[in-house]
């Protein structure tokens, strides 16, 4: 048998869908370490971020879109992956074990290399052990890979309700904040920390994301077309609830707006994602979604090099980070303007592509059992 079959059918939806993140991580990560004007985040307590301008705020608004669309998309790849490998004949085994590595890969990553990067940030870097996205992605696959993808949509649609709403109520009210949890508390629930250790994404939370990226997930294997279909309609009726919690200011929220200026309503929790900041992102990344693939062959081919960085995802971020960092030392020690900034993002962009290209094609080259392919 050819190995071409032995490889999964691509959508490019969602490929181009995750480029569309990587790009926009990258806007962000060349904001903290180039114009060094990222937000301090938007956590459950503790000051909340404040903008000086529109454009200061709205950069950082567009990169909300990053981490959801990471966990939404996983949850959904997985059951693509699980799906193909059983027609392969792999054992319910060999899918789970597969999991358990790449999470653990992922996890040691996190800790291995990513860190490594963010030492170089602007001014030093604090904590001496930092919990990012990666190993955050990493832990949900892990549980993702042992539980949700045997799970049917009927079951995954309550869980996913179960996991938001136990957000909502298991967060600390905002006054909590200077007080001291467990390290096993900070890593699978509350953001925070000390110089000992920093959480940013705890497992839990962020696992609500990938629940409902498995039901997609299986919604695609029954019935594609259908599928993105959902996906613009969801879109839309996440969007009209964000709405309607933001305005009511209450449950959903986390902690209450500021004040009462657009920036303020848009300004919300994403440490841990609120009610409110899951359906304002993810009801702009389905509506995406949604329409990326009713794209017309023409502007396919203008999307293409979105398709290119999604494709990688994993060198795409591993490499943009000591990227953007070198950039940052080297043309912009001492910061710059955020306008600026978007131009060196663009280089940096322009830097990636080709080598975004040239390890997509070493991937596509290597068998199954080579380690570049959990890359």
């Amino acid at each position: 048998m050819p190995e071409e079959t032995n490889k999964p059918v691509r959508l490019p939806a969602l490929d181009a869908l995750r480029g569309v993140i990587m790009v926009l991580m990258a806007l962000d990560h060349a904001n903290h370490f180039i114009a060094q004007q990222h937000s301090p985040g938007e956590y459950w307590g503790g000051p909340f971020p404040v903008y000086d301008s529109a454009l200061a705020f709205s950069t950082r608004l567009v990169t909300h879109l990053c981490a959801p669309g990471f966990f939404f998309l996983m949850g959904a790849g997985m059951v693509l992956f699980a799906n193909s490998r059983r027609r392969q004949g792999w054992s319910e085994w060999a899918i789970v074990r597969h999991f358990l590595i790449r999470g653990g890969l992922l996890g040691a990553l996190q800790l291995l290399v990513v860190n490594r990067a963010w030492e170089l940030s602007p001014g030093g870097w604090g904590p001496d052990t930092y919990i990012g996205v990666l190993f955050a992605l990493g832990g949900a696959m892990v549980l993702s890979g042992g539980l949700l993808l045997w799970l049917k949509p009927r079951s995954l649609l309550p869980l996913t309700i179960a996991l938001a709403l136990g957000t909502e109520l298991l967060t600390p009210a905002p006054d909590a904040w200077a007080r001291t949890f467990s390290p096993v508390t900070r890593l699978l629930m509350i953001p925070g920390g000390n110089l000992e250790l920093w959480v940013n994404y705890p497992v839990l939370p962020w696992l609500g994301l990938v629940a409902p990226g498995t039901v997609f997930g299986h919604w695609l294997v029954d019935d594609r077309r259908r599928a993105f279909e959902r996906a613009l309609k969801l879109g839309a009726v996440f969007l009209l609830g964000f709405l309607v919690l933001r305005y009511l200011d209450g449950f959903g929220n986390i902690r209450p707006r500021a004040g009462n200026t657009w920036v303020d309503f848009l300004n919300v929790v994403k440490y841990p994602p609120s009610v409110t900041f899951t359906l304002l992102t993810m009801g702009v990344n389905l509506i995406i979604l949604g329409l990326l693939a009713q794209a017309n062959k023409g502007l396919r081919r203008l999307l293409q090099p979105l398709v290119v960085f999604g494709r990688v995802p994993l060198f795409f971020y591993l490499t943009h980070l000591f990227l953007y960092a070198g950039l940052g030392l080297w043309l912009a020690p001492g910061g710059t303007s955020i306008l600026r900034m978007y131009v060196y993002w663009l280089v940096g962009l322009l830097v990636l592509y080709p080598l975004c290209v040239g390890y997509g094609q070493l991937k596509h080259r290597q068998p199954a059992s080579s380690f570049l392919r959990f890359l």
